[in-house]
């Protein structure tokens, strides 16, 4: 069944939107509760070792201050098998910046105050935190993140790339990037014995967590096992989260330090926030990557061998393999292919999901190597990658359900004035500025995860509830399942009110993957259904029914990803090498679109953020001290809007009947994938300077 074309489609304005411009939208950190508690961490400051003594004797003496919480004084956890989250569980020390204490006081002031008066005596060890594809100790993860295995070897790449008439074979770098989303990590703890915030016995110990997360859900179940809770003892609250980018997409250590700090403050909720500085260090990050491609071909440009070869780092506490290859397995044809990802256990944070991990970093990699190929093979990139375009997908031998990437490129082309591209890099001037246009091929995979279940009920006066534990983390969900909902109901749009953002709503998938819209939209879509089958088109006061999300047998038949075409036009002044970038323009095939101007922010969105990460964001790590020396906004740089001066995006208008119920893919992600090849390779075509290392700086134009 799919739903019918009314609100699905239309550019509604956002659900929430007053809230937030008038500021009555309560995000985590703004819940009011009753007599709050603040807390302030204490960080490490060495890399690698042990606490052998702490003196809170002074932070104690600050006015206001009511505990100073170490792992000496810190409840024992049910669960310490995730490393991250065991939280003040022992004097070890893992890497610079994790928690090795908390103060709590009456004001935040006060709890900072003290925190800066903690004296922590180490027992330091060497530490490690460098990254060299040449290091001894790399090491084959049993799977990446998503569940993919690590490496593929098909046909034999060596042997082709050795008959191949033309042959690019090259290393490409990524730096350690950061979320950042506005809205820092929050956590309001509240310790009840039942009755309050939703349920549990008298006595029963019961945790509420008012939290800025993507997924209310995942955060109740890990905090139950981690303070070894039934899950329903566990409410998490998050209605409103300012941005995540994959940051908040699965608990971190602060989560169980608010629940540990309320635990020592019993009847009293603690509200802990982490600053800028500390999100660098506590709440994931995206791994550096080493990539060495190789491409060959025939001399007509076609690939006869693609292998993408990738060392990236993980932290030593907990292993994280982002997927950085995996794209290369299915986006061009070639009858011999080879991916491997090996890592480096390093004395270093933890990294985590950012937006599009694996494709961000990877197809920086794989799409100037396209580039370089079409340079040597002397072909245009557009007409480059359209000679690869694969009949069916490469690694399963699926036939797609809807691969439209060349009409993505041809369509970007001529809205772009790709033929004002200057045939000879270096070439095109406009004063002192030297212009060219580059072009990148994006695609990010589409993901309806199983575990979603959504609820729909009727008030009698014509308004319908809609109840499902979504999350809104700045994408327009709010918007788009009340338009789903009304589709499907046949009501109007007015007519729906959804609630999300809280786990004693039915269990929802995390917002990640640019899966949400998918999962939790088909949800609804079987809800609504199995609504009017029970009740009809005049159901009676207090009418309610429920669905899970149903299965797709087409997931298992077809290979479904989106596409898209970034291209980029730079401005590279002679004298200087400052880069600018006037125009970008990105054509997408995502299926059908569910609100156009949700759909439009999104897209923009994660082009503007490829920008930023082709031209401005690094983090710096201290190799001396394991610190992240730039570890705010007066340093690392991100895109302000001086730097984004005309992003395009559209879309082809298509549905994909595949695609579950709603014929839609995810598009939270794919708007960064290929946004910072197709800077490199402009800046290529202005400057003929190659360079194969983000962020592309002025200092590496002019050596």
């Amino acid at each position: 069944m799919t739903v019918r074309r009314g609100a699905v489609g239309a550019p509604a304005p956002r659900v929430e939107g007053l809230a937030k411009v008038t500021g009555s939208a309560a995000y985590a950190y703004d819940r009011p509760v009753a007599d709050p508690v603040y807390a302030c961490p204490v960080q490490a400051t060495i890399a690698r070792g042990r606490v052998v003594a702490i003196d809170g004797g002074a932070a104690a003496g600050v006015e206001g201050v009511l505990a100073v919480v170490t792992h000496r004084e810190a409840a024992r956890l049910a669960d310490t098998a995730d490393a991250e989250l065991a939280v003040l569980q022992s004097d070890a020390v893992a890497f610079r910046g994790q928690f090795v204490g908390v103060v709590l006081a009456e004001t935040p002031e006060a709890a900072r105050q003290a925190a800066g008066l903690v004296r922590v005596e180490y027992d330091e060890e060497p530490h490690d935190t460098e990254l060299r594809a040449d290091r001894a100790g790399l090491y084959t993860p049993e799977q990446v993140n998503g569940g993919f295995a690590p490496d593929t070897d098909e046909g034999d790449v060596d042997a082709a790339m050795e008959a191949a008439a033309v042959t690019v074979d090259r290393i490409y770098t990524t730096p350690m990037l950061f979320n950042n989303p506005m809205e820092p990590h929050t956590s309001v703890a509240v310790w009840g014995d039942g009755g309050d915030e939703g349920g549990g016995g008298p006595g029963e110990a019961r945790l509420t967590l008012y939290d800025s997360t993507q997924g209310a859900h995942v955060v109740r179940s890990t905090l139950a096992r981690v303070f070894g809770l039934p899950p329903e003892r566990v409410r998490v609250i998050s209605p409103y989260v300012g941005g995540g980018f994959g940051s908040k997409g699965m608990p971190h250590a602060h989560n169980v330090l608010a629940g540990l700090a309320a635990m020592a403050v019993p009847g009293r909720p603690v509200k802990l926030a982490l600053t800028r500085q500390q999100m660098f260090s506590l709440a994931g990050h995206r791994t550096p990557t080493i990539q060495r491609v190789r491409l060959g071909a025939g001399a007509d440009g076609r690939l006869t061998a693609v292998a993408h070869e990738v060392v990236e780092h993980t932290s030593a506490l907990k292993e994280f393999a982002e997927q950085t290859a995996v794209g290369a397995r299915m986006m061009y044809a070639a009858p011999n292919r080879r991916t491997a990802h090996r890592l480096a256990a390093l004395d270093v944070p933890v990294p985590s999901w950012m937006r599009a991990p694996g494709e961000a970093p990877g197809f920086f990699g794989l799409e100037v190597a396209m580039d370089e190929l079409a340079q040597a093979c002397g072909l245009d990139p557009v007409e480059l990658r359209a000679r690869n375009e694969p009949e069916v997908d490469p690694e399963s031998g699926r036939p797609w359900s809807g691969r439209h990437l060349v009409r993505c490129l041809r369509e970007g082309a001529a809205r772009f004035g790709w033929e004002e591209r200057a045939a000879v890099p270096g070439t095109r001037r406009a004063g002192r500025e030297l212009v060219g246009l580059g072009v990148a091929a994006s695609t990010y995979p589409y993901y309806r995860f199983p575990g979603s279940r959504a609820v729909v009920g009727y008030d009698g006066s014509g308004r319908y509830t809609v109840r499902i534990g979504a999350a809104d983390i700045g994408t327009g969900a709010w918007t788009v399942l009340t338009q789903i909902a009304a589709d499907a109901l046949e009501c109007p749009l007015g007519a729906v009110r959804v609630e999300i953002g809280d786990s004693e709503l039915p269990p929802a998938t995390v917002a990640g993957g640019s899966s949400g819209t998918a999962s939790w939209g088909s949800a609804i879509v079987a809800a609504c259904h199995a609504f009017r089958g029970a009740y009809g088109t005049e159901p009676p006061p207090g009418a309610e029914a429920g669905a899970d999300m149903p299965r797709d047998p087409d997931a298992e038949r077809f290979a479904m990803h989106s596409f898209g075409a970034q291209f980029a036009e730079v401005r590279v002044d002679a004298d200087t090498g400052e880069i600018r970038v006037p125009r970008m323009l990105g054509v997408f095939s995502a299926g059908r679109i569910v609100n156009p101007r949700t759909a439009r922010s999104q897209f923009i969105g994660g082009m503007t953020m490829g920008l930023s990460m082709a031209l401005h964001e690094r983090g710096v790590l201290d190799h001396r001290t394991g610190h992240v020396v730039n570890h705010d906004f007066a340093e690392y740089h991100i895109a302000t809007h001086a730097d984004v001066v005309d992003v395009d995006a559209v879309w082809l208008e298509e549905e994909d009947a595949h695609a579950g119920p709603l014929g839609a893919r995810g598009i939270g992600e794919i708007g960064i994938v290929g946004a910072p090849a197709a800077i490199a390779n402009a800046v290529h075509n202005a400057t003929g300077v190659r360079v194969r290392d983000l962020p592309i700086t002025p200092d590496l134009l002019l050596r």
